[in-house]
């Protein structure tokens, strides 16, 4: 997990940062189209990502449901509030485990061809930002962002703009 970082800036925030070796644009399609995201996005070893569905547009929502290796689901859906390609997004997020929303959001910057990852999620309230942080979300964040920095090279933009 050395390339993931976490931090807490206050009682009710996560930052994750992660650098990527890879334009911004590429990173903001692979994290964003559902072709690209069901390579990576499945969490740790013997996961998989059952539904990835992504309506990319402000007021367009979001669902995903993760399969454990014991066959326990874990699914998440949103709102999506801002999007401005390949930069930001805003969006709301309820996963299945925890009881209401929290506003995501996920920053782009590239740097000399690199991209910078910067993803806060604020929380309703400290109990439920403290519960997020002891189920270990960091773990499969880490092993599916590794997955992604591993993919990149292989995926092609599909943006002909």
């Amino acid at each position: 997990m050395k390339n993931l970082q976490v931090s807490t800036p206050t009682d009710r925030e996560i930052v994750i940062t992660r650098t990527f070796n890879a334009p911004r644009r590429l990173v903001f399609e692979a994290m964003t189209k559902p072709e690209f995201m069901k390579q990576w996005l499945f969490g740790p070893d013997g996961w998989s990502f059952a539904v990835c569905e992504i309506d990319l547009r402000v007021g367009g929502s979001f669902r995903y449901v993760w399969r454990g290796p014991d066959g326990s689901e874990m699914g998440m859906s949103g709102i999506i509030h801002e999007v401005v390609p390949p930069e930001r997004i805003v969006q709301t997020e309820k996963f299945d485990a925890y009881p209401n929303e929290a506003v995501g959001t996920l920053v782009l910057i590239e740097q000399a061809g690199k991209t910078n990852l910067t993803l806060t999620m604020l929380y309703d309230t400290k109990e439920t930002r403290d519960a997020v942080l002891k189920s270990g979300m960091e773990h499969g964040m880490a092993a599916g962002y590794d997955r992604l920095e591993r993919l990149l090279p292989s995926f092609v933009s599909t943006d002909r703009t």
